[in-house]
């Protein structure tokens, strides 16, 4: 019987660094997760590091409660990339078939995607994805796998993802210093939107929204194959800051009161109070007013700017050619979707039936990360067991440690700890 893979999967998002480790077996194709990791990021901004140190030290604390919770010491994760710098592109490849059979191979495919890939990029820029989104043999359109098939001329749309050199390799390097070799980068909206979207709704047609703290992440699906995909310099960080401004109190307090208003909301307890007050110190809020209107923080700060945030994805879409196809609507995830008012605003804003979505297609420590929060992280794992390129690590005796080592420290930190006394010591 083959030894279930162990696949693991680091989001570096600017609000939080998430790391995942889970059990694959093959044979049922089914995806266990067995260690969950979260903690508040340190040193992103947008998306993106602005601190290799800080962020290390928060991805290390992550990969650390993942660790203790699966039994496991990772030594190689997939990466989430994500941020201002991602752009993309569409772009076409033309190959004839070698075969003089004519039958097509899984090598034609392969020439036909480099092919596509050959493209004049700007500099200190790299591809990050070549999603094939349409083969083409012998001007027969519409196929989806031409392996097999006869032909002599093989096509192929393709839709290129790129990114920042410099970011690619800052995110490389965050989690190289923490002794996490990287496997693979994967675009955070293209994460999300693996482990929140169905079939179905791809084929349909359907707008994925991965609203993040810093930025907002736009992928759109059109007859199961990905039609455009964009990233927005806005997120829910923004609307921290406007609660910030309104109610005068720190930025840590208005998180806390953007996250207890959608906790309030979800659990239907909005508007029981006659008189529509909230009282912040329950929050545990104790500065600035101590009693806001719940309608006014609402109505006035919060989906004002969670309209602003869909009247520019909407934007985006015009602008693209993809409004008015997609039938299946919108699909909000990421922890932006937990504000409160945000399908509403989507809907509104978009014109389009919304959803939110959370991940699915796991088992295992599901209500762990049964949130939009880990749509991405989640994502992750799945990209990983659907693509073999990625070098997966084997679940052997060999790779299990003790959950604690010298008194509860995990071995990563006593290792990380010594390293920091090192550095003050030497001049």
């Amino acid at each position: 019987m083959a030894k279930p893979k162990v696949l693991a999967g680091i989001d570096i998002g600017s609000a939080k660094i998430a790391s995942l480790i889970a059990q694959y077996d093959e044979l049922e194709d089914k995806l266990s997760i067995s260690g969950v990791g979260s903690v508040p990021s340190k040193g992103v901004r947008k998306g993106q590091i602005v601190d290799i140190d800080e962020a290390a030290s928060s991805i290390i604390e992550s990969v650390e409660q993942a660790e203790r919770m699966a039994g496991y010491n990772l030594d190689q994760a997939v990466l989430t990339i994500g941020g201002g710098h991602v752009d993309s592109r569409n772009s076409n490849g033309v190959v004839a078939v070698a075969d003089p059979g004519g039958e097509i191979s899984s090598q034609d495919i392969e020439r036909v995607i480099e092919a596509a890939r050959a493209v004049s990029l700007p500099e200190a820029r790299e591809i990050l994805h070549v999603i094939p989104k349409e083969y083409r043999v012998d001007g027969e359109t519409q196929v989806k796998d031409p392996e097999g098939m006869s032909g002599v001329r093989l096509e192929v749309e393709t839709h290129l993802i790129t990114g920042s050199t410099t970011a690619v390799k800052n995110v490389q390097k965050s989690v190289s210093e923490v002794g996490v070799t990287p496997q693979g980068l994967v675009f955070s909206g293209l994460a999300a939107a693996t482990s929140v979207l169905s079939d179905t709704e791809r084929e349909l047609g359907v707008v994925l929204v991965d609203v993040g703290a810093g930025t907002t992440s736009i992928i759109v699906y059109i007859e199961g194959s990905i039609a455009h995909s964009s990233v927005l310099p806005i997120g829910s960080k923004n609307v921290t800051n406007d609660i910030a401004a309104g109610l005068r109190v720190s930025l840590d307090s208005a998180e806390k009161i953007k996250i207890m208003l959608g906790d309030r909301r979800k659990k239907g307890k909005a508007g029981e109070e006659d008189n529509d007050e909230l009282d912040l110190k329950s929050y545990g809020v104790e500065e600035g007013d101590r009693k806001v209107s719940e309608k006014t923080l609402v109505e006035g700060i919060i989906k004002p700017r969670l309209n602003e945030v869909f009247t520019m994805v909407g934007m985006n879409l015009a602008d693209s050619g993809v409004a008015g196809k997609t039938p299946s609507g919108v699909v909000i995830t990421g922890g932006g979707a937990l504000c409160v008012g945000a399908a509403e605003s989507a809907r509104r804003m978009l014109s389009l039936p919304t959803r939110v979505g959370t991940p699915k297609g796991v088992v295992g420590l599901v209500e762990e990360i049964s949130s939009p929060v880990f749509a991405a992280a989640v994502g992750l794992l799945i990209y990983s067991s659907r693509n073999p390129s990625s070098r997966e690590m084997s679940w052997s005796p060999a790779n299990i440690i003790s959950k604690t080592f010298r008194g509860g420290l995990p071995v990563r930190g006593l290792v990380g700890r010594a390293s920091d006394l090192v550095k003050k010591i030497l001049p």
